[in-house]
């Protein structure tokens, strides 16, 4: 049974909306379908693409994280240290290899893109253990230049080599019958990537396995092979024709719905930063006992310890005496009750810029053992650029597991509760902060769960 290498690039679609936190969740998504690699584009913000690459390295452990890079050597560079803490990951070199797109998007001759290929190549490997050479526009290039392409990525240690069909232009059994000619005059194993403009990319991408590719790009919407429908396609005829996959297939549709639901929020500009479906079900009131309540908050992620889970339990009869408890309440519980520490860092002023034209800034100062430090950092919004600053200051970043934000009071001057999870290794701690300024309360809340992890870690 052949098994084929399965790649998403739902991440990479062009003009993408999503935000951080949706990122974040998509990665999430895909790594517990076990994908065998997430791609993620060429970092181009280099705060943001790093910090959103490193996050996802967090939890990434099972897929392969490919980031994008080749048109010039910072962008290697760039790969190289947003690649840097994850366990497994590879830089993804893609460049044309058609007379048009080289002369075009290049502005090189032929015999100056197989140098160029040859460098970057090269200068990836010395910086990532795996190094994969995409052949962009491959089925418009002339083939004995696309054979020496190919041996030359190989040649300056390219694992794997992709060829794309990135016009759509190639009828199914025409592009196998390229894939194998390719296969057999290089000896190389390929992987490959079609365009769906006419509806044929599943078509295109099961015939070229058929003929011996090794590997195939899918996406979760967008103009390539359809995630969902090839996955199907295996599952369904793969014992027939001998080949399969790692992908959970009992997960895959109920996957590639959440991506959906979060890439048609993202279209319509509505948040889908809230508490996970899989927590609605929560509801517990005065007459529980304190191991139904336990049990709901090792469900919702944390491991408290026997002092902090009677606090937690005492402040929740408190609250329960008045109103039902659901999962959002139940995390504000453990975040304003649970393990309170001194601060280790405190908040000295933040100054936010921004508006509809644009991008978000956040200026932050804290202090430290009465030191002051200070950092001003881009985002994607003003609490994304609040929470990057606070991670260049502290020199570290955790895993954003959760936010949560909500009016805790009404009226024009309405205080407005954040709550924040962040994870340090298996654990999960949450932080709490309340204001009128909600981006306030947001900066608080993620300075409270850095201080709880810095104290937990001082004492160990």
């Amino acid at each position: 049974m052949k098994k084929i290498i399965i790649a998403d690039s739902t991440l990479c679609r062009e003009n993408n909306s999503f935000s951080f936190k949706e990122k974040i969740e998509i990665a999430r998504q895909l790594e517990k379908l076990d994908i065998d690699i997430i791609e993620l584009p060429e970092v181009v913000n280099s705060s943001a693409d790093v910090l959103l690459v490193r996050t996802v390295s967090a939890f990434v452990k099972n897929s392969v994280l490919s980031v994008g890079a080749g048109m010039s050597e910072k962008s290697i560079d760039d790969a190289a240290e947003a690649l840097s803490s994850a366990k497994k990951g590879t830089i993804r070199i893609e460049l044309p290899v058609s007379p048009v797109g080289m002369e075009y998007t290049c502005h090189m001759k032929p015999a100056k893109m197989l140098s160029w290929i040859e460098h970057t190549v090269k200068s990836a490997k010395e910086k990532c253990s795996s190094v994969e050479f995409c052949a962009v526009d491959a089925t418009r290039a002339e083939k004995d230049y696309l054979y020496e392409a190919v041996k030359v990525a190989v040649k300056a240690g390219a694992d794997k080599v992709t060829v794309c069909d990135s016009a759509g232009s190639m009828l199914p059994d025409d592009f196998a019958a390229f894939v194998k000619d390719i296969i057999d005059n290089t000896g190389v194993p390929i992987g490959i990537k079609c365009n769906n403009k006419t509806g044929l990319a599943a078509a295109q991408a099961i015939l070229a396995v058929r003929s011996g590719a090794a590997c195939v790009k899918c996406a979760v919407g967008g103009d390539t092979v359809s995630l969902d429908t090839f996955g199907t396609i295996i599952k369904e005829y793969g014992n027939d024709y001998g080949i399969s996959s790692g992908i959970k297939y009992t997960e895959l549709h109920r996957t590639v719905n959440q991506i959906n639901w979060i890439t048609d929020n993202a279209k319509n500009d509505k948040s889908t930063v809230t508490v996970s479906t899989e927590f609605e079900g929560i509801r517990l009131d005065k007459n529980d006992s304190a191991q139904a309540v336990l049990s709901a908050v090792s469900k919702l992620g944390y491991d408290l310890s026997e002092e902090d889970s009677a606090k937690v339990y005492e402040e929740f009869l408190r609250v329960a005496a008045k109103k039902n408890v659901g999962a959002k309440e139940l995390d504000a519980i453990v975040a304003s009750s649970a393990l309170q520490v001194p601060s280790a860092y405190k908040l000295v002023s933040y100054i936010i810029n921004n508006g509809n034209i644009i991008t978000a800034s956040a200026h932050i100062v804290l202090e430290r053992d009465g030191n002051t430090i200070e950092s001003i950092e881009l985002g994607d919004g003003p609490i994304d650029a609040s929470f990057i600053a606070i991670d260049r200051i502290i020199g570290r970043h955790y895993e954003l597991d959760d936010f949560q934000i909500q009016a805790v009071t009404e009226g024009k001057e309405a205080m407005g509760s954040a709550v924040v999870k962040l994870r340090s290794g298996s654990k999960l701690y949450s932080g709490n902060g309340i204001s009128t300024d909600i981006i306030g309360a947001s900066i608080r809340a993620y300075l409270n769960a850095i201080n709880k992890i810095v104290y937990e870690e001082a004492q160990e």
